[in-house]
């Protein structure tokens, strides 16, 4: 798999909007590993964009699935719900209904099982060993997201082929198999070097990489390649909406919030995320639901303040090019940093 690349940098998958088959393919063109989002998106529509990303490069790229919840976590949201409804009246828009869903999680299978894409990726779980069995068996190399030395451990016991280590410092939801008020967050160097530790399998490290030098710092502490995700928001490929893309551009700080969708997520504190973080409960993906309408009215109408605005820690650090003059640039900072730490004097 690794031979296939050209670059050690893989693309976030980015569910949620700045997905797009432009920017998988223009990543992976670049040399690097292009990756699809499918969550929220129909079995049809993914394998739509899969076939879209083969019509713009025969390069490899990943498609990553959201897995199919190991138990249920949900708390009681009702109260929550119902202190949203100034939210509703500010918008115009009504909420939504809360439900819960397995993302179309069998239908998305078999859309990889008759794709086969280089990568077939998973996060909030582990898909089951004979799962990923059979997704090897038609040549995709099955990756899953970690956030502890424990999952790490399952993920190989069931057969990954890779983990992406996902640390505290990444934007977006945490890749926690069951997300818990008593969750371990744990920075991206540490994380490594406790995988490392107990389970012997190439790794991604994921989580506030924004710069070619945090390239060649992962990559020196072991991880295969560095995966980014906030760093190719602002992409003109990318599908990220205006207010996001204007919010990036900013110094604000991030932090975890339950806020939007009933689940960890680290984005920019905006007014939403101030105002309804600290009684958030768990309750994925019914809060998604919920909320889902008043933040696709908000994206509309340049309303910043009423959607998540994803990000990792270091997104002040981020640029505004198209995907390949990105990749291009930070392999040039990743190679003075390693050339810098070869001639070094310790």
């Amino acid at each position: 798999m690794w031979e296939l690349l050209d670059v050690p940098i893989v693309q976030a998958p980015l569910s949620g909007g700045p997905s797009t088959p432009a920017l998988a393919a223009a990543v992976s063109e670049a040399g690097a590993l292009g990756f699809l989002a499918t969550g929220y998106k129909t079995a049809q529509d993914v394998e739509a964009d899969i076939a879209a990303v083969r019509e713009q490069t025969q390069r490899p790229f990943g498609v990553n699935v959201f897995a199919r919840p190991a138990t249920t976590t949900a708390e009681p949201y009702e109260d929550f719900v119902a202190g949203l409804a100034a939210e509703a009246d500010r918008s115009g828009v009504a909420l939504g209904e809360p439900r819960f869903s397995d993302d179309d999680y069998d239908a998305k299978l078999d859309v990889l099982s008759r794709t086969a894409p280089a990568v077939a990726s998973f996060t909030f779980g582990c898909p089951t060993a004979w799962e990923i069995a059979a997704l090897k068996g038609v040549g995709s190399n099955v990756w899953v997201t970690v956030t502890t030395p424990a999952e790490a451990i399952a993920a190989r016991d069931a057969g990954a082929d890779a983990l992406v280590v996902q640390g505290a410092e990444a934007g977006g939801h945490r890749g926690a198999f069951i997300d818990t008020h008593e969750r371990e967050d744990i920075g991206l160097l540490a994380l490594i070097a406790l995988v490392q530790a107990q389970v012997d399998l190439p790794l991604v490290a994921a989580g506030g990489i924004m710069t070619g030098a945090g390239i060649a710092a992962v990559v020196a502490a072991g991880a295969k390649a560095a995966a980014l995700g906030t760093a190719f928001m602002r992409c003109p490929e990318a599908g990220t909406s205006e207010p996001h893309r204007k919010a990036l551009q900013t110094g604000h700080r991030t932090d975890l919030t339950r806020a939007f969708t009933g689940r960890a997520a680290r984005g920019i504190v905006n007014r939403w995320q101030a105002e309804h973080s600290p009684q958030a409960p768990i309750a994925y993906p019914q809060i998604h639901y919920v909320t889902a309408p008043v933040r696709a009215h908000a994206r509309q109408h340049g309303d910043a303040d009423s959607i998540n605005l994803w990000a990792g820690q270091a997104h002040a650090l981020g640029r505004e090019r198209p995907a390949a003059e990105l990749i291009d640039e930070l392999m040039t900072e990743a190679r003075a940093a390693r050339d810098q730490l070869n001639g070094g004097a310790w």
